[in-house]
C-alpha cells in the first residue's frame, strides 16, 4: 500500500474535494471493467471524479494498457513494460461513449515508446470508432509526445479530433526533475505542429496543453511558459495544483493560492489564448467540452 504523500500543512478549504457518489462510481466502473477500459479518472486519482462522471456523465478513457514506458516523478500510472496492443479496444471505446450518452468524449493513454509509432494508430482507430458508432460526439485526444515523430503525430490529425493535447505538465527548469524521459522543446515543437496543421487545413481544430503548479516553479516562470504556448500557437491551457498520490511520488513544494490561478487566467486573456481553465482543481480533461465549445 502506498504510503500517505507529505504535505506542506493541512490542505486549505478550497482544496477539499467531494467524496464521490457511491453508486455513480459504481455505475461507471462497472461499465469500464465490462468493456476491459482503464479510465485516467481512476489511475490519477483525479478529484473531480466525482463531478465529471456524476454530474457531466464524462470520463476520460485511457487507452493501450495502465503501463507506462517512462517514469514522470509526479504520475501514479504503473512504470514496466506494457503488454500488447488489443485490436479490440477502440471499438470498446466507442461502445462505452455510447453507453453513456456522452456529446463529447476525452481519449489518452500512456507512454507507448516500446511502439514504432508510439499508438498513434491506435489513437486514430479510436477515433474513427467513436465517430462511426456516435454522431456528433466531440473528441479530445491528449496524445503523448510520440518521441517526437511529425509522422506518427499526421496520424493523428489525420483522424480529425476536434481537439489536439499535449500537456508539457511543468516549466522547463523542472523537467531533469519531473519528466525525466521527456524534452520541453520537443513537446513545444508537437503542439507548434498541430497548430500548423490546423491552420492549413483544419480550421476547426483545438491544439491545447497544461501544466501543474506546485512543484517549486515561480509565477514568472509560469507567464513565460505561457508565453510560449502562445508563440507555439496553442489555443486552450489548463492550469492546476499540482497533489502528489503518495510519499514515493514528488513532493508538493506549496498550495498555490486561488488569487494566483486567477492572475494566469487574466494573463492568459491578455496573451491570446482563447480558453484558460486555472484553478486549485483544474485538471487536464476538466471542463473539456465547455472549454473546446468556448474556443470556437
Amino acid at each position: 500500500m502506498a504510503r500517505p504523500p507529505v504535505l506542506p500543512g493541512p490542505r486549505p478549504d478550497w482544496l477539499k474535494i467531494r467524496i464521490p457518489a457511491p453508486e455513480v462510481v459504481d455505475e461507471v466502473q462497472g461499465l469500464m471493467r465490462e468493456k476491459k477500459l482503464v479510465t485516467v479518472c481512476e489511475e490519477a486519482r483525479c478529484p473531480n471524479l466525482n463531478e465529471c462522471w456524476g454530474v457531466h456523465r464524462t470520463a476520460t478513457f485511457m487507452l493501450m494498457g495502465d503501463v507506462c514506458t517512462r517514469h514522470c516523478g509526479f504520475c501514479n500510472v504503473g512504470k514496466g513494460r506494457p503488454g500488447s496492443l488489443d485490436p479490440g479496444e477502440p471499438q470498446r471505446v466507442a461502445e462505452a461513449v455510447a453507453a453513456l450518452k456522452l456529446a463529447f468524449a476525452v481519449v489518452t493513454s500512456v507512454n507507448r515508446d516500446d511502439l514504432e509509432d508510439g499508438g498513434a494508430e491506435h489513437f486514430a482507430k479510436t477515433i474513427r470508432w467513436i465517430r462511426t458508432l456516435n454522431e456528433g460526439c466531440g473528441v479530445e485526444v491528449l496524445i503523448p509526445d510520440f518521441r517526437g515523430s511529425a509522422t506518427a503525430l499526421q496520424t493523428v490529425l489525420d483522424a480529425r479530433p476536434d481537439v489536439l493535447n499535449h500537456n508539457v505538465e511543468t516549466v522547463p527548469h523542472l523537467y531533469r526533475r519531473v519528466r525525466p524521459d521527456a524534452d520541453y522543446a520537443q513537446s513545444m515543437t508537437v503542439l507548434s505542429r498541430a497548430a500548423a496543421f490546423r491552420d492549413a487545413h483544419a480550421p476547426g481544430l483545438r491544439t491545447k496543453s497544461g501544466i501543474m503548479v506546485g512543484l517549486g516553479e515561480t509565477p514568472e516562470q509560469v507567464l513565460d511558459l505561457m508565453r510560449d504556448w502562445r508563440a507555439a500557437k496553442v489555443d486552450i491551457a489548463t492550469i492546476g495544483q499540482y497533489l502528489p498520490p503518495s510519499a514515493v511520488h514528488l513532493p508538493l513544494q506549496r498550495y498555490v493560492e486561488p488569487a494566483e490561478f486567477a492572475m494566469y487566467k487574466a494573463k492568459g486573456a491578455e496573451l491570446g489564448f482563447q480558453t484558460v481553465e486555472s484553478g486549485p482543481l483544474v485538471r487536464s480533461s476538466y471542463h473539456a467540452k465547455e472549454s473546446a465549445a468556448a474556443s470556437v
